[in-house]
């Protein structure tokens, strides 16, 4: 952990050296998110609910992935970049580090940037508490808690299942963008509005459900057991593929041969 904090500081005084660079890229991200949240305004002026949910509870339901994706992408960027290091050849410098290829890759690239999509997200968070109406207690604070750690668990291992098929691709797929970059767009509204097919892949394949949707209707007060508020702790269990895959490509990884 001290050197991991070593490494954080190292990157937060590299992004003061350029401030206003620092300052307009997490504008940006502010901005880019405060469009997508325009459009979940725009739809509930139209239409009120969503499949019985109402504008407060889906921006609740919004803000605790864009917060989880904002932290899994601000603190496991490196695994995001990862074909940049495999292309170039500064993996093969990773391995004969004597630390954990793991740490060092998680390490590399850390985007403070994201800061801006953070702010966002605590915004619609903060109305969305407000608004619902919900009768907070102990356990739903908890279970608010754990909905972000899950939702960070899951896109991390997403992550790191991006970066391992990097052994065997050297150029990173597209199509994981649609569980990363895609979940972040259509987690704005609880799974189930998506139907049934995306619902069962969301909590058995991809558990994203467990962290999004199950837990939240417990939040929200919906008539569903009180284990749900458990369910986003499962998703740990998603790292044990993630690692296995990354584990099977550094089996497989020969060096770049330059």
């Amino acid at each position: 952990m001290k050197l991991y904090l070593h490494y954080l500081s190292i990157h937060v005084r590299s992004a003061m050296e350029y401030k206003t660079s620092f300052i307009l890229t997490a504008l940006g991200q502010f901005l880019v998110s405060f469009n997508v949240f325009l459009g979940v305004f725009f739809m509930m002026e139209r239409f009120n609910n969503v499949k019985g949910f109402t504008y407060s509870e889906i921006l609740l339901c919004f803000s605790t992935v864009l917060i989880s994706f904002s932290l899994a992408e601000c603190f496991f960027r490196g695994f995001d970049m990862f074909p940049s290091m495999i292309g170039n050849g500064e993996f093969d410098r990773i391995l004969v580090r004597p630390r954990n290829t793991v740490f060092q890759v998680l390490s590399s690239k850390i985007e403070l940037t994201r800061i801006g999509r953070l702010f966002q997200a605590f915004i619609m968070l903060g109305y969305g508490i407000i608004k619902s109406g919900i009768k907070w207690d102990f356990l739903r604070g908890l279970t608010l808690v754990l909905m972000i750690a899950g939702g960070i668990t899951v896109f991390a291992g997403l992550f790191i299942i991006f970066a391992g098929l990097c052994f065997f691709t050297l150029e990173g797929l597209e199509v994981m963008n649609i569980f990363t970059d895609g979940a972040r767009e259509y987690g704005k509204y609880p799974v189930s509005v998506y139907g049934k097919t995306v619902l069962t892949i969301c909590s058995y394949i991809v558990p994203f459900a467990l962290f999004q949707y199950y837990p939240f209707l417990y939040l929200i007060g919906r008539d569903v057991p009180v284990w749900y508020c458990a369910l986003p702790v499962l998703t740990a269990l998603f790292l044990i593929p993630s690692c296995l895959i990354w584990r099977l490509g550094m089996k497989k990884y020969q060096s770049t041969g330059s």
